[in-house]
């Protein structure tokens, strides 16, 4: 049997197996909802990502975008794989550095950082800021004065590039939350503000599109833009960037219709470009940087559930209630994502029950997929979620006070406790 992901298999008992490990045991070993991430995977895609680079250009390093799953083991794994990480607010920092994340190889996103989150970083030793706008640049200048040092930064541009990828993670047009635009004339304006200011090192410059992107041309084309911003910068300031941070963004496989994608040869294909234009430009190659998440984590993840109640609305649909729902996945709530849904311990069967998968949250849009076809389900039956390393666990809340589940990690056939599942207890430990 195929599967959208190379880790899944099916046993003798007609279970699905993920990392080589029965799903329907662990899930009576552990209860449902149940997230699993698959250890020797993560590491072996981040060793992808830094050979590809490292193959390709004079000088890289790549950062595994935090956000797409936040935890202090992940942390660790990053630390061993020698990878560098960014983070996205005070929180991200916090659980990194408790996990003995180093500071300085740790870079800060955010488009509305906070004074208290800029002076924290700061006090921490932070490696760098990507700082997003003016207001920020005032903010991370006195607070490094403050500090007495000089702030090493990336500027956040934003190149204009439309990735045909989902309206929701499209990050690099014009009209975006995120960055200044070379358009508009407020990237060069910004540039210039950090070059004047005393307390900034200004390395260079960070892009980002978007995500769920299968080719290389996005990249390309981006990677053009912005080289050929630096070429303008020079000529009117005398300054080159010593660093390029051109993001993250490649896609991950959630259903059959997804691509196959080849991240080597992706980046061999931007390294020929950036290359290229670099020498039309007569600038230097910079020091290139990635920003993986999703495609470091997302396909390495699975959720694990139990089927509730079947429900078969003559003449309408059929709807599966499962024991998690929005308050562990609102992806599909929020961007209607696709995902591919297993019965784990009937993954030998064929998929032919077109259904709903519905959660368990008093909210009618809590659903997990719609119109899927998976094998014919039971009360009782283990449903697996394909592709929920990235963006799961993160999103998760207590709506309707649910407790968030825990995360298992599988390493070499081996199963841990990354994460404790959350009691009832925790729900409560702030209130008074």
């Amino acid at each position: 049997m195929d599967f959208i992901v190379d880790n899944l298999s099916v046993n003798e008992n007609g279970n699905l197996t993920f990392a080589g490990v029965d799903t329907v045991s662990l899930t009576e070993k552990y209860k449902t909802p149940l997230y699993l991430m698959d250890e020797d995977k993560i590491r072996n895609k981040c060793r992808t990502y830094k050979k590809a680079l490292e193959e390709n250009f004079k000088s890289s390093q790549v950062l595994y975008a935090s956000k797409a799953s936040s935890f202090k083991r992940i942390y660790e794994i990053m630390a061993e794989e020698d990878m560098l990480v960014d983070v996205v607010s005070g929180g991200e920092l916090y659980v990194a550095l408790k996990a003995g994340f180093k500071a300085e190889n740790i870079y800060f996103h955010g488009n509305n950082k906070t004074i208290d989150e800029i002076e924290y970083a700061v006090k921490e030793g932070i490696g760098c800021f990507i700082v997003d706008n003016l207001y920020e640049l005032e903010n991370v200048d006195a607070a490094a004065k403050k500090a007495g040092i000089k702030q090493r930064i990336l500027l956040r541009i934003t190149p204009g590039i439309d990735p045909h990828t989902y309206e929701a993670v499209a990050t690099g047009k014009v009209d975006c939350k995120f960055g200044s635009a070379i358009e508009t004339g407020q990237a060069m304006e910004i540039v210039e503000t950090a070059l004047s200011c005393k307390n900034i090192d200004l390395a260079g410059y960070h892009c980002h599109i978007g995500s769920q992107v299968f080719d290389a041309q996005p990249f390309v084309d981006c990677a053009k833009v912005m080289i050929k911003f630096s070429s303008d910068v020079r000529d009117k300031t005398g300054y080159s960037p010593r660093v390029l941070n051109l993001g993250g963004g490649f896609g991950i496989r959630y259903v059959e219709s997804d691509e196959e994608l080849d991240i080597r040869s992706c980046i061999a294909e931007l390294a020929v470009a950036v290359k290229a234009e670099c020498a039309s430009c007569g600038l230097e190659e910079p020091e290139i940087l990635m920003e993986p998440g999703r495609s470091i984590v997302g396909d390495c993840g699975i959720t694990l559930y139990t089927v509730g109640s079947i429900k078969e609305i003559t003449g309408y649909k059929k709807y599966v209630a499962i024991d998690g729902g929005m308050s562990d996945n609102p992806r599909y709530a929020l961007y209607s994502s696709p995902y591919t849904c297993i019965v784990a311990n009937r993954a030998n069967c064929k998929a032919d029950y077109l259904c709903t998968i519905a959660g368990k949250c008093c909210e009618s849009g809590d659903l997990i997929q719609e119109d899927t076809c998976i094998q014919t389900p039971q009360s009782g039956d283990i449903l697996a979620v394909l592709s929920t390393g990235a963006y799961n666990y993160s999103m998760a809340s207590n709506y309707n006070k649910i407790p968030r589940p825990p995360i298992v990690m599988i390493s070499g056939g081996r199963d841990y406790v990354a994460v404790k599942r959350e009691t009832y207890e925790d729900l409560i430990a702030n209130e008074l």
